[in-house]
């Protein structure tokens, strides 16, 4: 059975563009969890009524992040996108942040991606585009859902498609040695 964690993520660092498989559609409470045994997408929580993912959320396949898992990904689409979709999307920034882990505080950065396809967010080429006041809202949602769920979301910084380009290749090399 194919492991998606495993699909080449065909990193192009030149266009900062990349694939990604989703996990939670936008606009969703229901959070899935890819696991690669079975290749299905496992139910893993819910979110309180009210509260719902603001982007599709995922993982960049053939990534290896500090937390254990692939890296992770909010994307902009001009639609939600099914669970288990792959979509190839340009790489605009990222939040970093670190979480509270069991023993320690491992990073759990969220790169920001929009669709490639997409005709809505076709301009947005950083999270200048996007304005300071989704951004924080973005990150609002991260704190609250870290919160219901008794974990610390703590955001170290907030940067531009070059650092997120960088952390992609830097997750890609450590998956590549793992």
């Amino acid at each position: 059975m194919l492991d998606l964690t495993r699909l080449p993520n065909a990193l192009d660092l030149a266009a900062r563009t990349c694939r990604t498989i989703i996990e939670t559609p936008e606009g969703r409470r229901s959070k899935y969890d890819y696991d690669p045994e079975s290749g299905l997408f496992r139910l893993h929580s819910l979110l309180p009524e009210g509260l719902a993912f603001p982007l599709d959320f995922g993982f960049i396949p053939s990534t290896f992040a500090e937390d254990g898992g692939a890296l992770d990904v909010m994307v902009f689409t001009d639609e939600p996108s099914p669970v288990g979709a792959l979509l190839d999307a340009r790489i605009v920034g990222v939040i970093t942040a670190d979480q509270d882990g069991e023993f320690s505080r491992p990073r759990n950065d969220r790169i920001i991606a929009v669709a490639q396809v997409s005709r809505l967010y076709q301009a947005v080429r950083s999270l200048d585009d996007l304005g300071k006041g989704y951004v924080e809202n973005l990150i609002h949602f991260w704190a609250t859902k870290g919160e219901i769920e008794g974990k610390g979301f703590r955001v170290l910084g907030v940067h531009g498609p070059d650092e997120a380009v960088d952390l992609v290749r830097l997750a890609s090399a450590a998956a590549r040695k793992g």
